[in-house]
């Protein structure tokens, strides 16, 4: 039996800016764009891991379960950022999400790419009819962005609604998907 490894992390570039990837020997633990310093990040992501990532370039076992997955990963986003890729095929390790949260995110990955949903519509699909606020927490708060779609969620009325406080990054990411054509 082999010893798990410590979280991996690789910070990769995109047309929304850098993306940190980290993973576990279980799969994607989170993924998303940031804005400021990486170690403020990496900080973060300590603190909900209990242990700090180490990057992938710095580990002397290149094949192991955490270092594939990002690369994967990696490769993956820049397939989509291409137009190649409409559904991620990434394992998700989901031990930083809760309860209604995960059923919400689940239900996220059900959009159809080039589509969007209303946070209500979400909340159907996730068994809590009236939980239209707690998918906008699930979608506000998920360790998984691009890979898990929360871009393609959007208000009632149709308009976008925000998007960790970057909803231009979310209409480049709807744009991204119409353009590509479904």
């Amino acid at each position: 039996m082999t010893s798990p490894t410590s979280p991996r992390f690789l910070v990769h570039p995109s047309p929304v800016g850098d993306v940190i990837i980290v993973t576990t020997d279980e799969g994607v633990v989170t993924l998303h764009p940031f804005d400021g310093p990486l170690g403020a990040e990496l900080e973060r992501v300590a603190l909900a891991l209990r242990e700090l990532p180490v990057p992938v370039e710095s580990d002397a076992a290149p094949g192991d379960a955490a270092t594939v997955v990002a690369r994967v990963a990696a490769e993956q986003l820049d397939e989509y950022f291409d137009g190649e890729r409409r559904i991620f095929d990434l394992p998700l390790d989901w031990r930083l999400v809760r309860g209604f949260t995960r059923a919400a995110l689940e239900a996220v990955c059900d959009i159809p790419y080039g589509e969007t949903a209303g946070y209500g519509e979400v909340a159907i699909s996730a068994g809590s009819p009236r939980a239209a606020r707690a998918v906008g927490t699930a979608c506000a708060t998920t360790p998984f962005s691009i890979v898990v779609p929360v871009h393609r969620v959007v208000r009632a009325d149709g308009s976008l609604g925000e998007y960790g406080g970057r909803p231009d990054v979310k209409q480049y990411l709807i744009d991204l998907e119409r353009a590509a054509g479904v």
